[in-house]
């Protein structure tokens, strides 16, 4: 184990050694983010640093750490982050249709399915019992897993380090659970999480506001199609807690992604479209800088993480009660912000009215003067 340890420490090293000279590629493939109303950047900024991630959890896996993973697995996952990287390698330098893109994600989920044997083939409900989802559900439930988790981690992608702070901060509480929660899974998987964190926190300083590179399509798809894998490798045979896990982890990109396809919806616009309605921008028309909204969504990821290991400690009753607390402030923080726009506001409208109910109910107090009084008592003596 100590050993282990050591090569993770290494991967951060290696991870922040090759970023530099991906910096320099990105600038001679011209994969580079130019400033528009959309972005946040003021200047040119080279794109394309998952490639950096990608290589050096690549040392990690097939070098550093190779006996730790099982051969076939191992070539078939490598197969389908290949099919996530050249996507985002081509959408960075020629900017690829949302359609494009989630073909190539398609693809590679299939080389998961398939190849890799990765996917859901059972699940066990509160009060249903265990289901054997057979071919019709696996395949697609499987496919969904995938595109959304990567997904999700693309769109909350805005914003220098934010989008490699939350994976890992997810990643690292997926290998905790790993390790002491789930005794199924392999202990391979929560090597490779840790792994995959150090390969972020390597990157980090040159991701940080003011950043000297970004992530780009290729490490925000490469990032989440992992953690989308890793997860359902954890998830083989899940129970309804252990589902809820990795999803609550994930909940900052889940929930801003949830939320802007609802918010398009009632907009009536496309779900691909892009707008500047995400969690981060709403954040930051509250006042906050870039760095406070970044280090504030940082904290709400741990809160998440926090969240998500107290489920897998906690007795059922318990485990309700924490899926209800968090939905409920969940929704008054989304409600607070605006991030489905000012008019949908209906738990802070609600407790307004309730509270102007209360005001117009207060009870009116008379005063009665000592003077009044004593009148009053001299003329019924009288």
């Amino acid at each position: 184990m100590f050993q282990i340890i050591i090569k993770i420490f290494l991967l951060i090293i290696i991870s922040a050694i090759i970023t530099p000279f991906i910096r320099k590629l990105a600038f001679v493939l011209g994969a580079v983010d130019n400033p528009n109303a959309r972005r946040v950047n003021k200047k040119p900024m080279p794109t394309i640093g998952g490639l950096g991630i990608f290589v050096a959890f690549s040392i990690g896996e097939f070098i550093l750490l190779r006996n730790q993973f099982p051969t076939h697995e191992l070539f078939s996952i490598l197969l389908a982050e290949s099919a996530i990287i050249l996507t985002g390698l081509v959408d960075d330098i020629l900017e690829l249709k949302p359609r494009q893109k989630m073909l190539g994600i398609f693809v590679a989920a299939l080389i998961i399915y398939f190849l890799a044997g990765i996917k859901m083939s059972e699940i066990t409900l509160p009060w249903v019992g265990t289901l054997q989802l057979g071919w019709w559900w696996s395949l697609p439930l499987t496919i969904f897993w995938i595109l959304a988790l990567t997904n999700a981690v693309n769109l909350i992608d805005g914003l220098d380090g934010l989008a490699t702070g939350v994976s890992m901060i997810s990643l690292v509480t997926m290998g905790i659970v790993g390790f002491f929660f789930l005794q199924n899974a392999q202990v391979y998987v929560p090597i490779a999480c840790i792994m995959l964190a150090a390969c972020l926190l390597g990157f980090l300083p040159y991701n940080f506001h003011p950043a000297k590179i970004f992530l780009g399509d290729t490490g925000a798809l490469y990032i989440g199609f992992m953690i989308s894998v890793l997860s359902l490798k954890g998830l083989k045979n899940v129970t309804f807690i252990t589902l809820l896990v990795p999803i609550i982890i994930l909940g900052v990109p889940i929930t801003d992604t949830v939320y802007a396809m609802i918010r398009r919806k009632l907009n009536k616009k496309p779900i691909s479209e892009a707008d500047k309605h995400h969690l981060h921008h709403q954040l930051m028309k509250m006042g906050l800088t870039h760095r406070q909204t970044v280090l504030a969504i940082y904290g709400l990821s741990l809160i998440f993480a926090f969240v998500s290991l107290l489920m897998l400690a906690a007795p059922k009753w318990g485990v309700w009660l924490l899926i209800i607390g968090l939905a409920f402030a969940l929704e008054i923080f989304v409600e607070t912000i605006g991030l489905l726009g000012e008019r949908y506001k209906p738990l802070l409208h609600l407790f307004q009215k309730n509270i102007e109910k209360m005001g117009r109910k207060d009870p009116e107090v008379s005063v009665h003067h000592l003077e009044d009084k004593k009148t009053h008592n001299k003329k019924r003596h009288q």
